[in-house]
């Protein structure tokens, strides 16, 4: 026993922890009959699912029960999502409700759930295949219902956000036997087309049967084949599909993913009015530090009374001019010029020696080396035989059926071995 007793509130507690820590319990199906159904004031259902042989109590909040699309009644048989917990309060426990179908849709689900976890395991919705989105997209290319309401919302959202951006819209089919073909085949399509730099792939909401063509396998695949970063935009924001995991983003709504495809022109300008500002504050700071510094140049005695630099060399100047008459500076001036004349042409013909020196040792390697160079041969006729890479020396080197490259002077040859004729000659 233990040596201090637990009170109730500590005992519940950790009874609701087990019960929020078994991964069993956190996302499940329940399948049974309604019974004492109540629909409160407050939109939220209270409900008893039960079998032949045991009962749960259930509880769905309004914000998941408004998503319900038939009214719930006593007797019904249905299919619930959600998860078990305890209720503190009454110590009880009871599952919370997500989702809720009736039964004819629960074999759907169940395929859904099934796909989703293949999909996972075989790493398709795995974040290092996400390609990121452009930051100004050049051409958005739209896969959605023509007459939909998601494609007006895309359209204008996105040319309000951007205008600069152009739309093309494949119109396709989003419901029914033949959406999931439709739309492989339009992100085909939208690859092809070399202008298109982002995929916005999605419709409206709807029933699970409504969505099922973006849980379609062939779907999934060509989504997470494509190479066009794509937006996944399908039904409302509680509403996920299989397309949400392997879309490179996923949207809450198509209008979401107006939102999400392009800037707002308004934050742009905002930006770029920034930085302006930012600008002219800079050069302005500049343009300040600038006249500071020429105006203390301004003020030093040297701008004042320039004449002030020559007086301390004037007589050195003088002194100079003297001692330049006095030694005939012209006659010395035409010698150095001899001078510098002879002694720029022997250095100009030193350079010539040189150079022919240096060419002619350069003529000298180069004729050894052609001597040496396997090209000439290959210019004669002659093969350089290769197997994987390593020269060919002997036919012992070969086998029947062996790949070879035989590289000739304008080219290469790759050949199969189909004979091998050992030379008898002595």
């Amino acid at each position: 026993m233990p040596a201090k007793p637990l009170s109730v509130t500590a005992l519940t507690k950790y009874i609701k922890y087990k019960f929020d820590q078994d991964e069993h319990l956190k996302d499940l199906l329940i399948e049974g009959e309604i019974s004492n159904f109540k629909h409160n004031v407050r939109g939220h259902f209270y409900f008893t699912l039960k079998d032949e042989n045991a009962s749960i109590s259930a509880i769905m909040f309004r914000f998941q029960a408004n998503k319900v699309k038939f009214t719930p009644k006593d007797g019904m048989n249905v299919i619930l999502r959600g998860y078990i917990s305890v209720f503190e309060v009454a110590g009880s426990y009871q599952i919370y409700v997500q989702s809720m179908e009736e039964t004819g849709l629960g074999n759907l689900y169940q395929a859904y759930l099934q796909l989703k976890e293949k999909l996972e395991k075989a790493g398709f919705f795995d974040s290092q295949h996400k390609k990121p989105l452009p930051k100004f997209p050049k051409q958005i290319a739209v896969l959605t219902s023509a007459t939909g309401a998601a494609v007006r919302d895309i359209i204008h959202i996105i040319n309000r956000r951007y205008p600069l951006v152009k739309i093309l819209v494949y119109p396709t089919t989003v419901q029914g036997e033949n959406a999931k073909n439709e739309i492989v085949e339009n992100l085909k399509k939208a690859q092809a087309n070399l202008d298109n730099d982002l995929i916005i792939l999605g419709r409206g909401g709807g029933s699970i049967e409504d969505l099922w063509a973006f849980n379609e396998e062939i779907v999934a695949q060509a989504i997470y084949d494509c190479q066009i970063p794509i937006i996944s935009a399908v039904g409302h924001e509680t509403d996920f599909t299989i397309a949400d995991f392997i879309a490179d983003e996923r949207a809450p709504t198509p209008s979401g993913a107006a939102e999400i495809a392009v800037p707002d022109q308004r934050n742009l300008l905002k930006d770029i009015d920034g930085m302006k500002n930012r600008m002219q504050e800079a050069s302005y700071r500049v343009i300040q530090e600038g006249k500071r510094d020429v105006n203390r140049f301004l003020d030093r005695y040297i701008f004042k009374d320039p004449m002030r630099l020559l007086q301390p060399h004037e007589r050195a100047f003088d002194e100079m001019m003297h001692r330049l008459n006095r030694a005939h500076p012209k006659k010395r001036l035409d010698d150095a010029l001899e001078k510098k004349a002879e002694a720029s042409h022997q250095l100009y013909r030193n350079y010539q020696r040189l150079l022919e020196i240096k060419h002619q040792a350069l003529r000298e390697h180069y004729h050894r080396l052609e001597a040496y160079n396997p090209k000439r041969l290959l210019e004669k006729g002659y093969t350089l035989t290769k197997k994987q890479g390593k020269i060919i020396k002997s036919i012992k080197d070969v086998q029947k059926g062996d790949h070879l490259e035989m590289e000739m002077q304008d080219g290469k040859l790759h050949v199969d071995v189909t004979n091998i004729e050992e030379d008898t000659h002595e």
